[in-house]
C-alpha cells in the first residue's frame, strides 16, 4: 500500500509541476489520498470555502500542511479543481464531470466564494449538455459508482436517470410515428414491415451500468410508458451480460451436479433477483426460455424463495407454449438425489391449473353461449398434457425417482385434460421397466393413471401382452379391447358412411363430461347432441329409400302380372264368336279396333291403380 501511496504521490508532483507557477515558493501543502501538491494559498482561498475556513482555524500556527480526507474523485479531480483555482483552462467533459462536481461541493467552490464558481460551472455542463444526450448520462453514471453517495444528495444520478428513460421514451415515440403510413383508402395504420424495437437502440448502452443503478433505470421508464417488450429485450440483454460467463446457468439440458458455494455468487444473485423484480407483468414481453434460465439460475443461485415463486407463477401462466427442454431443470443440490428437479416442476404445474380454473370463472350466461367444442383454455389444457406426459417419459429412468414424486406429477392435471392415454402409458411402462422392485399395489396405484378406454388400439395391443403391468389392468384392456371389436363389428354401416359413436364410448363420454367444466361440459353434450340428430336423420333417409324401392317392386310385379291376365283373356275373348259370325271382328274397320285397344288399356291402367 505503501508503494501504491508513493506512486501516486510522485505522478501527481510530475503533472502539477507542469502548471504550477515556479517563480513564486508555495506556502501550503495539500494531500489528498496519498497525492501531495505544494500550492499557494492565495489562488485557494479566494475559491474554495473549506480551504479558506481550515486556513484562517490555524492563522495563529500560520498553517503549511492540509490533508483532504475522502475528497470524491480523488488526487485526479483535486488536481483540477486546483488548475481551475489557478485559472488554467481545461475541458469538462461527460468523463470528469461528475467528480468535478462532488469535489467542488466537497471544497465548498460555490457562487457564496467566487462569481461562475467550478460548482456552477458543472451544474450548468450536466442541465445543458449530458442530459441532452443517453450515451453522456450513461457514462456519468458509470463515474458515479465511485461517488455515492454525495452524487446522489447532489442529484446527479437523478438527473441523469431522468434523462435517460425520457430520451428512450422520446426515440419510442419517434419510432412509431415513423411507422405511419396512409393505406390506399386514406387511413392511418402501422406499418408491419419495420421493426418494432428499431427504437430500442439505448438497450446496448445500458447493459454496462451497474445493478443498482440499471434497477432505477429500468423502473423509471416502466413510469415514462416505455413499451413492455422493450423493457423485455433490455432485461434479456442485461442478463446476458452479466450471467453468461457462468454457463451452466444457462445449459438447458446440463444435468451433471454442481457443488455450489451460495455466498461466493452473491453478485450474480443480485442481479438475477433484480431482474425477476424488473420483469414486466404482461404475458410474452420476455420469452419463455429466458424466464427457465432465470429459475434455473435462481435455483442454482439459491436466490431468495419469492424470486423462485415469482418465476414459477409467471412460467405457469404460460406452460402451453413451453418445450420439454424448458422443463428438464437440473437438480444442483446434492441432497437431492433425482437427475432433474421434480419440485419446482410440480410446482408450475400447480400455478398453471390454478390460473386456468380462474380463467374459467365466468357467468353462465357467457358459457352457454359458447359453441366451440374446445375452448382456449381447453386447447392449452391439451398442449400441457402432452407436454407433461413427455417430460415424465424423460424423468422415468431416473433409479432414484420415488414413485409418489412421479404420481404427483401425472395427477397435477384434471383428467379430462387428455384425450389420448397413449404418452402416459409410455411413461409408465418406462418407470415399471425401470423400478422392477415396485411391489403389486404400487404398480395398482400406478396403472390406475391410465384409462385404458382412452388407450390407442396399438397402445392397448401392446398393453394386452405387457407382463410388467398387474394382472387386473392386464385383464381391463383385453375386456375393452374385445368390447370395441365388437362394437366394431356389429355396425352394420359401410366403409363409405360416416359410423356412429358406439355405446360404450359414448357412455364414457358421458362419464368424462362430469370433470369437464361447465364450458366443455355443455359443448360435448352440444357436440354429441349434433351426432346424434345427424344419426337419426340418415336412418330415415335410409328407411325412405327401402320404401320406395318397396313400392317400386310391388308396382313392378302387379302390372307385370295384370298385363299377362288381359292379354289371355283377350285372345281367348277372341276366339269366341259373341255375334254368331267369325269374319264380323276381323272385317271390323281399324278405327273400331283401336278404340277396343285404348278401352282395354284403359281398364288396365285402372286395374293397376286399384292395386296400389
Amino acid at each position: 500500500m505503501d508503494k501504491q501511496q508513493m506512486s501516486l504521490a510522485k505522478s501527481s508532483r510530475q503533472r502539477y509541476n507542469e502548471w504550477i507557477f515556479r517563480d513564486f515558493p508555495s506556502d501550503i501543502t495539500i494531500e489528498v489520498n496519498g497525492g501531495i501538491f505544494g500550492l499557494h494559498k492565495f489562488p485557494l482561498v479566494s475559491s474554495s470555502g473549506r480551504i479558506r475556513k481550515l486556513v484562517a482555524e490555524h492563522r495563529d500556527s500560520d498553517i503549511s500542511k492540509v490533508e483532504l480526507l475522502h475528497l470524491p474523485g480523488g488526487s485526479e479531480a483535486f488536481e483540477l479543481a486546483a488548475k481551475f483555482c489557478y485559472g488554467i483552462n481545461f475541458e469538462i467533459t461527460s468523463a470528469n464531470v461528475a467528480q468535478l462536481c462532488c469535489a467542488s461541493d466537497y471544497l465548498e467552490m460555490t457562487e457564496e466564494f467566487s462569481n461562475d464558481n467550478l460548482f456552477s460551472r458543472t451544474e450548468e455542463y450536466l442541465n445543458f449538455v449530458v442530459c441532452k444526450n443517453l450515451e453522456m448520462c450513461v457514462q456519468v453514471l458509470q463515474q458515479c459508482e465511485n461517488l455515492l453517495p454525495l452524487a446522489d444528495e447532489l442529484k446527479i444520478v437523478t438527473r441523469c436517470i431522468d434523462a435517460i428513460a425520457s430520451k428512450a421514451c422520446a426515440e419510442q415515440i419517434a419510432s412509431s410515428f415513423s411507422r405511419l403510413e396512409y393505406s390506399s383508402s386514406g387511413r392511418l395504420h402501422m406499418n408491419r414491415n419495420v421493426a418494432k424495437c428499431e427504437g430500442d437502440w439505448w438497450i446496448e448502452d445500458l447493459s454496462v451500468l451497474r445493478v443498482d443503478f440499471y434497477h432505477r433505470v429500468m423502473l423509471a421508464m416502466k413510469c415514462r410508458g416505455v413499451r413492455p417488450e422493450s423493457i423485455g429485450a433490455s432485461l434479456v440483454n442485461y442478463a446476458q451480460k452479466e450471467l453468461t460467463q457462468k454457463s451452466s446457468l444457462w445449459a438447458p439440458l446440463g444435468s451433471a451436479k454442481v457443488d455450489l458455494n451460495p455466498g461466493s455468487y452473491g453478485q450474480e444473485r443480485l442481479v438475477v433477483e433484480t431482474i425477476v423484480t424488473l420483469l414486466p407483468v404482461e404475458k410474452l414481453a420476455v420469452p419463455i426460455s429466458f424466464l427457465f434460465g432465470l429459475l434455473r439460475s435462481a435455483v442454482m443461485l439459491d436466490c431468495s424463495i419469492s424470486c423462485r415463486l415469482d418465476l414459477e407463477r409467471r412460467i405457469g401462466s404460460q406452460l402451453d407454449i413451453a418445450t420439454l427442454d424448458d422443463l428438464l431443470i437440473p437438480s444442483f443440490r446434492h441432497s437431492n438425489n433425482t437427475l432433474f428437479d421434480v419440485d419446482t416442476v410440480h410446482r408450475i404445474l400447480v400455478n398453471f391449473s390454478q390460473q386456468d380454473d380462474s380463467e374459467e370463472e365466468i357467468d353462465d350466461e357467457s358459457v352457454f353461449e359458447c359453441d366451440s367444442p374446445r375452448s382456449p383454455s381447453q386447447t392449452s389444457l391439451f398442449k400441457v398434457a402432452k407436454l407433461v406426459d413427455s417430460y415424465l417419459s424423460e424423468i422415468a429412468p431416473d433409479a432414484n425417482l420415488k414413485l409418489a414424486k412421479f404420481l404427483v406429477i401425472a395427477e397435477c392435471l384434471p383428467a379430462h385434460a387428455r384425450v389420448n392415454h397413449d404418452g402416459l402409458y409410455r411413461a409408465l411402462d418406462i418407470y415399471l421397466k425401470t423400478h422392477q422392485s415396485l411391489s403389486e399395489s404400487d404398480r395398482k396405484r400406478l396403472c390406475k393413471l391410465v384409462d385404458v378406454q382412452k388407450l390407442s388400439p396399438e397402445a392397448g395391443a401392446h398393453a394386452a401382452t405387457n407382463e410388467r403391468l398387474p394382472l387386473q389392468s392386464i385383464v381391463q384392456v383385453l375386456y375393452f379391447e374385445q368390447l370395441r371389436l365388437r362394437n366394431a363389428l356389429s355396425c352394420p354401416y359401410s366403409d363409405e358412411d360416416p359410423k356412429p359413436m358406439p355405446h360404450s364410448l359414448r357412455i364414457s363420454s358421458g362419464a368424462l363430461s362430469a370433470t369437464m367444466s361447465p364450458r366443455d361440459n355443455y359443448a360435448s353434450l352440444r357436440r354429441e347432441n349434433r351426432e346424434l340428430k345427424l344419426e337419426l336423420t340418415r336412418l330415415r333417409m335410409r328407411l325412405n329409400d327401402l320404401e320406395k324401392d318397396h313400392v317400386c317392386m310391388r308396382r313392378d310385379m302387379q302390372k307385370s302380372s295384370s298385363r299377362k291376365f288381359m292379354s289371355s283373356f283377350s285372345r281367348k275373348m277372341g276366339k269366341l264368336n259373341f255375334f254368331g259370325h267369325s269374319s264380323s271382328m276381323g272385317s271390323s274397320s281399324p278405327s273400331k279396333q283401336s278404340a277396343w285397344i285404348r278401352t282395354e288399356s284403359k281398364i288396365i291402367d285402372r286395374t293397376c291403380a286399384s292395386t296400389e
